[in-house]
C-alpha cells in the first residue's frame, strides 16, 4: 500500500517522518484560533519555557535542535557584543510563509532568547522578523552585559 502525504511514512535512515500537515494544523490553524490576537505573545513566552525544558550549551546545539524539532536551519549571520542575527530558513519556514504570511515565528524567538540568557547569564530578548520575498525569518537576539542573570 503506497503511503499518502497524510500518512505516517519510514524514512530511509530509520527514523520516522510525520507529514508537515499535521504540525500546520496544530501550529497555524489551532493555536491561533484559540488563543486569538495573543498568539504571538503567548507563543514567545511558551518557547521561552521550552527551552527551559531542553537546556542546550551551544548555538550549535540550539541549530541541531531546530532541525531535530523540524522547526527549520538555523543559521548566525551576525554577532556583535550586544546582539546577534540569526536566519531561520529551509522547507518547513518556507511552506509556512506561503501557507500562511501571518505565520508567526515567536515561538522559535522565546526559545532562542532563553537558551542564549542561560548560555551568556544576561537578560535576553529575541524578536523574529519575516522576510517573505527571501522565504526567511531573521531572529534578532539582544542582551546588556550589565544586566546579569544569576
Amino acid at each position: 500500500m503506497k503511503s499518502t502525504s497524510f500518512n505516517q511514512e519510514q524514512q530511509q535512515d530509520g527514523k520516522e517522518s510525520i507529514p508537515v500537515f499535521g504540525y500546520e494544523l496544530l501550529r497555524d490553524i489551532l493555536i491561533p484560533s484559540l488563543l486569538g490576537k495573543d498568539t504571538a505573545e503567548i507563543s514567545y513566552w511558551a518557547g521561552k519555557n521550552l527551552a527551559r525544558n531542553f537546556p542546550l550549551l551551544t548555538i550549535q546545539e540550539i541549530s541541531s535542535f531546530f532541525q531535530e524539532a523540524a522547526w527549520g536551519q538555523l543559521n548566525v549571520i551576525d554577532e556583535n557584543k550586544n546582539e546577534m542575527k540569526l536566519e531561520l530558513s529551509g522547507p518547513i519556514v518556507e511552506r509556512r510563509l506561503h501557507m500562511n504570511q501571518d505565520a508567526t515565528f515567536q515561538l522559535e524567538a522565546g526559545f532562542i532568547a532563553e537558551q542564549i540568557e542561560k548560555q551568556k547569564h544576561v537578560v535576553t530578548e529575541a524578536h523574529a522578523e519575516t522576510i517573505l520575498k527571501k522565504n526567511i525569518v531573521l531572529i534578532t537576539v539582544r542582551w546588556d552585559k550589565h544586566d546579569e542573570v544569576l
